[in-house]
């Protein structure tokens, strides 16, 4: 099944769209600002892209420059307002595939989809198959939805899964709690929300760690978590 990221300010059209997606058969995956659509980008690995011109936080034309300067080849269609100047000069600027004014007929954005995707470049043999991302003694299959640590199975839930495919992308490195939120639950962060952190500490406990804090994932006070890297060891 293939997957399509919709990213729109616009709840009531951006849910539509996501309807009429999975009535075609495609997967649809929501996102209502530029800086949440980038994180699903790296998180869904879309097979395209809907965005609008006019999102909160990182507009449409800087959320399509952003995906293409870091190398994301994903085919994009931009869906521009009445009011919008919008031409071919600078979608090639920006590096989408196509485009479609509001508003639009249903079935002709659906026929706009397969074109684009029949005719985006074929997905290398490497892509194919997500590479496994392993770190000390957890390894995450992104192809199967998978993960093991040392070896053994370790049952988690979609969000969970989706939680620790980032903080394991970006081990080593510290990932806000605003990151998580947006990439993972798929909306804006709120200061007192602590759903995150209770997502956290779910998937905490099934890899073995305390609640508060582990071997696997570290809590950075005021900022959010890391996937802590394994001390190297020393030569001997």
């Amino acid at each position: 099944m293939q997957t399509i990221l919709v990213i729109d300010d616009d709840e009531s059209l951006r849910d539509t769209i996501g309807m009429l997606l999975e009535s075609e058969g495609f997967r649809a995956v929501l996102a209502g600002d530029g800086k949440s659509g980038l994180d699903q980008a790296m998180v869904a690995k879309p097979n395209l892209i809907l965005v609008d011109l006019r999102l909160p936080v990182i507009s449409g034309v800087d959320v399509c420059k952003q995906l293409r300067q870091s190398g994301v080849e994903t085919p994009i269609i931009v869906l521009s307002g009445v009011g919008d100047e919008f031409d071919k000069v600078l979608l090639l600027e920006i590096g989408a595939d196509d485009y479609l004014p509001k508003p639009f007929n249903p079935r002709e954005l659906v026929a706009r989809i397969r074109a684009v995707l029949r005719r985006a470049k074929p997905t290398r043999a490497a892509d194919e198959v997500p590479e496994v991302l392993s770190v000390g003694d957890v390894d995450l299959d992104p192809a199967t939805r998978s993960v093991q640590r040392a070896g053994q199975p370790v049952d988690l839930t979609s969000v969970e899964f989706n939680l620790l495919e980032v903080l394991l992308r970006e081990a080593g490195r510290v990932v806000t709690r605003e990151r998580l939120v947006n990439a993972v639950l798929s909306r804006k962060f709120m200061p007192f929300d602590r759903s995150i952190d209770m997502h956290v500490s779910k998937v905490r406990r099934k890899l073995g760690d305390s609640e508060e804090d582990g071997d696997h994932i570290k809590t950075i006070r005021g900022v959010g978590y890391m996937f802590a890297r394994p001390a190297a060891k020393p030569k001997k």
